[in-house]
């Protein structure tokens, strides 16, 4: 049999097949995939995290912030304060370091490179530094 015979009949075969479905319009496919109305069981939970648009985790600095007993109370919006807080520094902090990496043409970043953008940045040297 030859490549071109076999091709045709997947073709037919194809065909075949998206007839059935057309000529039955009503009829309920399965998906593998999307959030359809079926199957109204377990939904994906969304984290604290990605409902705050960050990167850094929520729930557990919630959980540090409880056992650390810092207060007797804590607020539902300390959590995620502190960890766009922590998120924005380390970004800052990364973005400096990168500059120097690239600076001493390194395409990592090492503890060298982090020490030289805190000390050569004002605010963050005054932060970190004593």
């Amino acid at each position: 049999e030859s490549p071109r015979k076999h091709a045709h009949k997947s073709l037919t075969n194809l065909r075949s097949a998206s007839r059935t479905t057309e000529s039955y319009p009503n009829t309920k496919q399965k998906t593998m995939s999307g959030k359809g109305k079926g199957g109204r069981g377990e939904k994906k939970s969304t984290t604290a995290s990605a409902k705050a648009g960050l990167q850094f985790p929520v729930g557990r600095i919630g959980r540090y912030l409880r056992q650390g007993k810092y207060a007797t109370r804590m607020g539902a919006g300390a959590p995620v304060y502190l960890a766009a807080v922590l998120e924005y520094l380390c970004a800052e902090i990364l973005e400096l370091a990168g500059n120097a990496a690239r600076d001493n043409k390194k395409s990592r970043i090492v503890p060298r490179h982090i020490t030289l953008a805190v000390k050569n940045d004002e605010e963050l040297n005054k932060l970190l530094g004593g």
